[in-house]
């Protein structure tokens, strides 16, 4: 059963940046590409980058120059170096595997790190 624990999230003012690390357990996940989701209050998780296992990624537009998906698959992590925040990043952010859909549907989500930016 994979496991997976996400971390680094905090509250950080308009402009600011965050680096978020998912770590996952129970499996090597070097073979899979993994994404970056996140919901924000009651809507559905969408995504915001994906990366492939040789390193492809694919962000959001609402992303896009701000925002850099990494991975280090000796260490089974994927990180979301994410800059320039602005308050509508405000949500909790998950990873999970990625199927290139915008919308996942996974019935495995780790606890997921919240991130809080304040004008």
């Amino acid at each position: 059963q994979i496991q997976v624990v996400e971390s680094g999230g905090g509250v950080v003012q308009s402009g600011g940046s965050l680096r978020l690390s998912c770590n996952f357990s129970g499996s090597a996940v070097s073979t899979r590409s993994i994404a970056w989701y996140r919901q924000i209050s009651a809507n559905p998780r969408g995504l915001v980058a994906g990366i492939t296992p040789r390193g492809l990624t694919n962000y959001a537009d609402a992303v896009k120059g701000r925002f850099t998906i990494s991975r280090d698959n000796s260490k089974n992590m994927v990180s979301l170096q994410m800059d320039d925040l602005k308050p509508e990043d405000s949500a909790v952010y998950y990873c999970n595997y990625y199927s290139g859909s915008f919308y996942p549907n996974y019935d495995y989500w780790g606890q997921g790190t919240q991130v809080t930016v304040s004008s």
